[in-house]
């Protein structure tokens, strides 16, 4: 198994490699790998044209993954996803063929375009790493990975994801807009390479990211600091202005993606800041704001930052023996 200070260095390595693609959005690029290096899926959820496919490209590019690609719309099917049984006239019999969710790093893009029932089936491969088509059931390759897109500016022939599927996300990340040193960073880059198309290397395997997931497990988690994550998820639960809170899957995600931003910035022990950095990414899309105050400037957004400054952060991040 690697080390930490190796796994470390090799994350570094596949970061500096998305950023040869990805300007000046470092910050947003640790959350989205911290939360495949913990096992789970990311949700971008941004403005057109802000670089989420080009992101879920590179990561799978620079993390040696089988990726594809599903544009997700109104007359998508469950079997366009998971596949589906094909009549073998020469055999005489029915052979199941493998649909695009059978691959390293699927790309879900504009999810919130389909309809529930094709969503439902993504989910069932998001949470269990299998698909079941015509009462036979199917493991998908490991490690599997969903980045998902959608657009939150745009409602009409949409389908919003319910929050038993948003839950099933791990973190959920917007890049923003960049800064104009930034932009013009990137119409640099594009006049320089002289084409439209990018090249990422290749940092690990698909095998060596599964051995950096399997690291995560060596860092040390105080007492005090597991403590001040249930109680950010459950304060999600008795904020005035919340219909619905973060469940014990958003405390367990705090830790779990706690742990591998830890070993991002080079640490084998979680600490509060660490937890701060990445708990508006993992408990915004778990909180339900209160109906009645949907059209006021309370969002899941501000609940979140208010709990940061409310909830009593542990004085010390102790680095257990």
């Amino acid at each position: 198994m690697t080390d930490i200070p190796s796994a470390h260095r090799r994350i570094t390595e596949i970061l500096d490699e998305v950023d040869t693609v990805i300007v000046g959005k470092r910050a947003a690029t640790e959350v989205v790998l911290a939360g495949v290096l913990a096992g789970g899926h990311v949700l971008m959820e941004d403005y057109p044209g802000l670089g989420k496919t080009l992101a879920a490209r590179t990561f799978a590019t620079a993390l040696g993954l089988d990726f594809t690609r599903a544009q997700f719309t109104p007359d998508l099917l469950p079997s366009d996803l998971t596949g589906a049984f094909v009549y073998d006239q020469g055999r005489g019999t029915f052979e199941f063929r493998q649909g695009p969710v059978f691959t390293g790093l699927l790309l879900a893009d504009e999810i919130n375009r389909t309809p529930p029932k094709t969503q439902a089936a993504l989910l069932e491969a998001m949470q269990e790493h299998q698909v079941t088509v015509e009462g036979q059931t199917f493991p998908l390759p490991q490690p599997f990975h969903v980045i998902a897109t959608a657009n939150p500016v745009e409602y009409e022939g949409t389908y919003p994801l319910p929050e038993a599927q948003l839950d099933r996300f791990l973190v959920r990340v917007a890049f923003g807009y960049p800064s104009a040193d930034d932009e013009w960073e990137v119409l640099g880059r594009r006049m320089q390479r002289r084409r439209e198309e990018t090249q990422v290397r290749r940092v690990v395997d698909a095998a060596e990211l599964l051995d950096l997931q399997a690291t995560m497990e060596d860092v040390t988690v105080s007492p005090e600091v597991g403590r001040y994550c249930v109680a950010l998820a459950r304060a999600t639960r008795e904020h005035e202005h919340a219909l619905m809170g973060a469940s014990p899957r958003g405390s367990l995600a705090l830790l779990l993606v706690g742990r591998a931003y830890a070993v991002v910035r080079g640490r084998d022990y979680l600490t509060p800041d660490d937890v701060k950095a990445i708990a508006p990414a993992v408990l915004e899309h778990r909180v339900v704001v209160r109906p009645e105050l949907w059209m006021s400037e309370v969002s899941s957004r501000s609940i979140v930052a208010d709990l940061l400054r409310s909830v009593a952060t542990p004085r010390t991040a102790v680095r257990s023996s």
